[in-house]
């Protein structure tokens, strides 16, 4: 702290600091932003298993349809330009960045999120290995990281080592908890071979 500034003088600069901050209004979500600057075209969606009608512009994106309009807010908008995985959904199985997807493309389509993978209150498979093996540290990445595992595991149900870290190439961790991560995609193939698991 420099010489000639108070405790009190340097709280009393940051109190106000702060009240400008929260004086200034937030800035509205990309969706709410385009919802009037441009026609609206009803669109149904699967989401889950269940369907729903929205209104969206041509140029929506799903991750915005899937956490502003359906609260469904485990997809995680991370770099929002298709490199980090943190919005990773299943699009008839595959996996699938949302940021990079528009609402219109996968109409028609199943879409799978993170909740969707769960047996009511009951985790899922690979939920229940990232649990057991750790596979997680902040947490922001874990739930794109536990849907690429998914559609890893549906296309090759016992991977190599080699093969799971391949695999799960398109899903970045900020801490660097990949040996945590590549050990639950492995668990989670071998409850899912012993029937522990769907």
């Amino acid at each position: 702290m420099e010489k000639g500034l108070s405790r009190r003088g340097f709280l009393g600069t940051a109190g106000g600091g702060a009240v400008g901050v929260m004086a200034t209004p937030a800035a509205p979500s990309p969706t709410a932003r385009t919802a009037n600057s441009g026609e609206l075209t009803w669109t149904t969606l699967r989401v889950n298993g269940r369907e729903h009608r929205v209104a969206v512009e041509p140029r929506t994106t799903l991750l915005y349809v899937l956490r502003d309009q359906l609260g469904l807010t485990a997809t995680k908008p991370g770099c929002e330009r298709g490199e980090c995985g943190a919005c990773t959904v299943l699009v008839d199985g595959k996996a699938r960045y949302s940021c990079m997807t528009l609402v219109l493309e996968v109409e028609g389509s199943e879409i799978t999120t993170l909740e969707g993978l769960m047996k009511g209150e009951e985790l899922g498979t690979v939920q229940r290995a990232f649990v057991e093996k750790d596979g997680m540290q902040c947490g922001f990445c874990t739930s794109g990281q536990i849907v690429a595992a998914e559609a890893l595991l549906a296309a090759n149900p016992h991977p190599t080592p080699e093969q799971v870290q391949n695999g799960m190439a398109g899903n970045l961790c900020r801490c660097g908890a990949y040996a945590h991560i590549f050990k639950a995609v492995e668990r989670a193939a071998e409850l899912k071979s012993s029937g522990g698991g769907q």
